[in-house]
């Protein structure tokens, strides 16, 4: 198995550039903030920006915690990726990855200042110290169960051109996902009550049988965004495949507009309103 690094400063865009790198160096496997990434899925661990604090993150980043190491490193060694990235802050933080994980030496070292531009690591920084966002190098749906509830943006990347890692090059087609980590020092989000009851009465008037939302109840916790919902059906057509059909409108505009996941919703129908003439 070959190991390469790639090291920078926090918020430099190391995980913006991991699966750029990846496809230009043919790498199979990426260890970036406690996740074992094995073409573009999450294979095993626990990510440091689920953690309520900067200690526990750096915890969680270099494999401290004896269960979280050991989940890691029975992963790598039944997929045997024929290599693998490791993003650190530093070059001794990529070997000590290495040595939690029992896996061989570095192979090969990049450093974000090779491959960016100061321009480029100055956006991350800014998006980073300023916004709160964090980039995760896999697809959306790989993170949506751990990231329950957290700002959360999929981004596809298309770059046409060359991409230039000392010789290689490679026209890229990127996923990465955005979460802003509870961490952060702009503080916890929470939604109202009323925007979420907003929301739901905006989307009843797209569907005739919802005749009145009554009530809507949600808990704030970040951890899941979980919904009910009342509403008085109007009478006529298939009750369940249209209740269905507006609960899971209600879901993706609630995701859409606040940018959290919502885990469920669920609807309860108190009453049937006679359809007037």
């Amino acid at each position: 198995m070959k190991v390469y690094s790639l090291t920078g400063r926090s918020g430099t865009g190391k995980s913006y550039q991991a699966i750029s790198i990846c496809k230009a160096l043919r790498i199979d496997a990426i260890i970036d903030d406690g996740l074992f990434i094995y073409k573009n899925r999450v294979e095993a661990g626990h990510s440091a920006k689920r953690e309520k604090t900067k200690v526990g993150a750096i915890k969680a980043a270099v494999f401290v915690r004896p269960e979280h190491r050991r989940e890691v490193r029975d992963r790598i060694k039944e997929i045997n990726p024929k290599s693998i990235l490791i993003l650190g802050t530093s070059d001794g933080m990529a070997d000590k990855i290495c040595e939690m994980l029992d896996l061989p030496p570095v192979f090969r070292r990049i450093h974000i200042e090779d491959i960016t531009t100061e321009a480029e690591r100055e956006t991350a920084r800014k998006q980073r110290d300023v916004q709160g966002k964090h980039v995760i190098p896999a697809a959306a749906p790989q993170l949506k169960r751990d990231f329950a509830g957290y700002f959360f943006n999929p981004m596809k990347i298309i770059r046409e051109g060359k991409f230039f890692v000392a010789g290689a090059t490679s026209n890229t087609n990127m996923e990465k996902t955005v979460v802003r980590p509870s961490f952060s020092y702009l503080g916890e989000f929470f939604i109202s009550d009323t925007v979420i009851t907003d929301i739901a009465r905006c989307v009843a008037e797209e569907y005739d049988c919802v005749a009145e939302v009554r009530k809507v109840y949600e808990n704030a916790a970040a951890e899941a965004l979980c919904i009910s919902v009342t509403i008085v059906f109007r009478s006529g057509g298939n009750i369940l495949e249209q209740t269905a059909r507006f609960q899971k409108r209600l879901a993706e505009q609630v995701e859409e507009m606040t940018a959290f996941i919502v885990e469920k919703v669920d609807v309860e129908i108190v009453a049937v309103e006679e359809r007037t003439a």
